[in-house]
């Protein structure tokens, strides 16, 4: 049993799950979940600007907490078995560091500077610095935004460091560096000093920092300078190099083995974008498109590197060579709001009974039973609704447009009310903008000339929303099969950490002995699937360009 087992450890939005894996049998031993305290408490955020930001220190806190409980799961000096650790992360979710590569958040006199941490991957500040990349670019003798589909958005890096070092030129005096949420746990476990140093996850640095080897690695100083002054520097502390996730960064050092109850020959394997390791934790395949569906989407799918050359797809995040799987050319696309935006509208339904105990001299025990309960009922009762019978329907763009065309200043709207509209119909007209809206995905991804043969689901909605599934089916027209493995993310981890540490010799064996297969199958109807395409070709598609259009 010594060294069979690995770690994944994927830090979400809200916590971190650990995920013990016996790498031979692919047997889950033990897991374990840790939330964000500061960032549950509201700290440092502020939803007026779309300010999202997490302390360091949260994902510190979490990951001691999350592997303890995983380990104690798994049973008496389980960690002295561990052979091998790889992280996921969100991203883009970057943070300054100083010399020695440290976030200035773990500063002192920095400690309470939403500037010095990390920046969340939904953070949408840099919305004006994200226009002026794309307008810069057009007048720029390297297309940089050409394996970004076209357009750079304010949640990825450039625009984001942009932003804060512009404003802050007193943190400016003290950066050393940047880093990646998915790049600083592996630094930090392994002892990196510099940020020049640190092995960069080829995921983050091509989807989100413009990085490719047709260029040479990360984009000229001119052209850097020329998005700001404020970024005079940073690419020198970057390295020349990224690296795929089945590399090492190198082995654990004892002062983490011994917080975390590991053994001190532990790898540490190189980090990644936590849907990417989704995508590989689900078994994605060639031409497989890979859905993780939670709080917003990511989509992603691989191509043989051999077959891609030459290619570019217009309005996706991003097509990067070993960004999923090493010799294959990971695409990836998604959608800023998804579950989020169901949540949204039960906060909203709730209001008024929150409001109403509270003036009432009563307290709501727990307000997310209350939001869970809503979502139920709302749940229930849309299912009784035949589709196109109520006239209602949305436009699912509540936090702005990932893709295709990013677009985060856009907003979301409702259309085709009455007097006699109902909750429930209002609730179903969103479940199929969010649905509507993966739909123009895969078909943007069509018209460019990519080839889907299956589509895989796989996280919180997709194993517990029935209604929702189906709906998607119908809207995409295609059928869906769910992912067994409830922490695909963390699984996906576990199986580059497998790699990494040499317990297998490649990916794709891991995925055949680590996999879990899958647990559900969602056929389209097919009177659903072409009402609900009237709809979207009729009322969405034209509804969006005349929001589009009128916002501008």
């Amino acid at each position: 049993m010594t060294g069979q087992l690995v770690l994944g450890v994927d830090y979400g939005t809200d916590s971190a799950r650990a995920l013990l894996v016996d790498a031979r049998s692919g047997q889950e031993v033990g897991s374990g979940v840790a939330a964000y305290k500061r960032w549950g408490n509201g700290d440092y955020c502020d939803e007026s600007i779309n300010q999202y930001r997490q302390h360091p220190q949260d994902y510190i806190d979490a990951l001691q907490e999350c592997v303890a409980e995983a380990l104690a799961q798994a049973g008496p000096n389980a960690g002295q078995h561990v052979a091998g650790l790889s992280f996921d992360t969100t991203g883009s979710t970057p943070c300054l560091v100083d010399k020695s590569g440290r976030p200035l958040a773990l500063t002192d006199s920095l400690s309470s500077d939403p500037d010095a941490m990390f920046v969340l991957w939904k953070d949408h500040t840099a919305t004006a610095e994200a226009n002026h990349i794309n307008a810069l670019n057009s007048t720029w003798n390297t297309d940089y935004l050409k394996y970004v589909g076209g357009i750079y958005s304010s949640e990825w890096l450039w625009a984001k460091l942009a932003k804060i070092l512009s404003d802050r030129p007193d943190l400016k005096k003290v950066t050393g560096g940047v880093i990646e949420h998915c790049d600083w746990m592996p630094a930090l476990l392994t002892g990196t000093e510099t940020p020049k140093s640190v092995r960069r996850s080829r995921c983050a640095a091509g989807h989100k920092g413009l990085w490719a080897e047709e260029w040479g690695g990360w984009p000229e100083e001119g052209y850097l300078q020329a998005i700001s002054p404020a970024l005079a520097g940073l690419r020198a502390t970057l390295g020349d190099e990224t690296y795929c996730s089945d590399d090492a960064v190198g082995r654990i050092t004892p002062e983490w083995a011994e917080r975390l109850g590991l053994n001190p020959d532990i790898i540490v394997g190189v980090g990644a974008f936590d849907c990417h390791m989704g995508a590989v934790g689900g078994e994605i395949k060639s031409n497989t498109l890979s859905r993780v569906i939670g709080t917003s989407t990511c989509d992603i799918m691989v191509i043989p590197e051999d077959e891609f050359k030459g290619h570019t797809v217009k309005g996706i995040c991003g097509q990067v060579n070993g960004s999923v799987l090493p010799r294959y050319v990971g695409l990836e696309a998604g959608q800023s709001a998804f579950g989020d935006l169901y949540a949204w509208y039960a906060r909203l339904v709730a209001w008024p009974l929150q409001q109403s105990a509270l003036n009432g001299g009563r307290t709501i025990d727990d307000e997310g039973d209350l939001i869970a309960s809503v979502l139920t009922e709302l749940t229930q009762a849309a299912e009784r609704i035949a589709p196109g019978t109520s006239g209602v329907f949305a436009l699912d763009w509540m936090n702005g447009r990932r893709t295709p065309d990013a677009d985060q200043t856009l907003k979301g709207a409702i259309a085709g009310l009455s007097m006699s509209t109902s909750p429930p119909e209002i609730f179903k007209g969103l479940v199929e903008a969010s649905c509507f809206g993966s739909r123009a995905i895969t078909d943007r991804l069509i018209r460019e000339g990519i080839v889907i043969d299956d589509v895989i689901a796989m996280g919180g909605v997709a194993q517990k929303a029935d209604m929702v599934m189906q709906t998607m089916a119908d809207c995409l027209n295609r059928p869906i099969k769910v992912a067994k493995a409830e922490q695909t993310c963390a699984l996906g981890a576990a199986m580059f950490a497998s790699v990494a540490a040499g317990v297998h010799p490649d990916i794709s064996t891991a995925q055949s002995a680590m996999g879990q297969g899958f647990s559900k199958h969602y056929t389209p109807d097919p009177k659903a699937a072409a009402i609900h395409t009237q709809i979207y070709e009729e009322k969405y598609t034209p509804f969006g360009r005349f929001i589009e259009t009128t916002t501008a």
